[in-house]
């Protein structure tokens, strides 16, 4: 699924390809993009007529396009693409709807091979949907609160990266950039949040950011076809990572083979040796009542 790069990376290729142009036509090609849209695919097409994109926006994973006061809103799924282009281009069986605008440029396709994306009317959200308003800011956020953050953190009663993966808590965080922050911050997955000093907890939120920043300006990472930006090119930090997906290999920091274990019917991949397995709660939170 894209996370906060790759969503960052369409954002951006939207605001520049879209951004000023007024829709012409709608075509829903397939009911399940707009499955959300409870008024039908009919009035979804009939309400974006005629209707001038004002900017693109994203919060974590989601992302949406202000229009007046209202917004199209966008979320990906596990194989969802907004790809612009020219109009005369042939269009593919996984393109779910097609817009087309006033100037007569590059239209705009919503493409999604397996169907779990959607996009959304939502009316009077054009700063914040209210359909995502339940989603915490992302660390790149100037909403962000750092304290806030920090200390939410430590006074959950869960394991570091199941807390990283919560979009109440932070948003924009997956799988990749969870598993490639906590190597970074040597810290093991399962660490307990309330066992995490002061300085731990500030160290991850640093390492998040750090591997957010490192992966947009690659241009996010794509394993297959299924993540793409808005010109349908693939994004490049899958070069750059340490432990996702390297089981069996060296951790390129100390030597020690990559480990590999299951988690939240997913995967969790970890450097054995920077990034122990906890110790007992009791122990940590001992160190942690001394450091606090």
């Amino acid at each position: 699924m894209p996370e906060l790069p790759e969503v960052e990376t369409v954002r951006a290729g939207l605001e520049r390809h879209v951004v000023g142009r007024t829709i012409d036509t709608v075509e829903v090609l397939h009911p399940r993009a707009v499955r959300r849209h409870l008024a039908g695919p009919a009035d979804f097409a009939a309400v974006l007529r005629g209707r001038t994109i004002t900017g693109a926006r994203r919060r974590g994973k989601y992302l949406w396009l202000p229009v007046a006061e209202d917004a199209l809103l966008a979320h990906l799924g596990m194989s969802g693409q907004l790809l612009v282009g020219d109009p005369a281009r042939p269009v593919s069986a996984h393109v779910r709807a097609r817009f087309t605008f006033t100037d007569a440029g590059p239209d705009l396709r919503f493409t999604d091979q397996r169907t779990f994306g959607h996009l959304v009317w939502a009316g009077g959200g054009a700063v914040l949907p209210p359909l995502i308003a339940h989603i915490a800011p992302d660390p790149l956020e100037p909403a962000f609160d750092e304290e806030a953050f920090i200390a939410r953190l430590r006074l959950r009663h869960t394991g570091l990266k199941r807390a990283l993966l919560d979009q109440s808590l932070v948003s924009g965080i997956g799988n990749i950039y969870a598993d490639e922050a906590l190597w970074r911050a040597r810290l093991h997955w399962a660490r307990a949040t309330d066992t995490l000093t002061r300085p731990e907890a500030t160290r991850t939120l640093s390492a998040v950011r750090e591997v957010l920043g490192d992966a947009l300006q690659a241009g996010g990472t794509s394993f297959d076809s299924l993540y793409v930006n808005v010109n349908g090119e693939s994004g490049y930090f899958g070069r750059s990572l340490s432990v996702y997906g390297k089981a069996g290999q060296p951790c390129p920091r100390c030597g020690a083979l990559i480990r590999r274990d299951p988690f939240m019917n997913r995967s969790a991949h970890s450097c054995p040796r920077c990034q122990p397995r906890p110790r007992s709660r009791r122990d940590h939170r001992d160190l942690r009542d001394r450091s606090t």
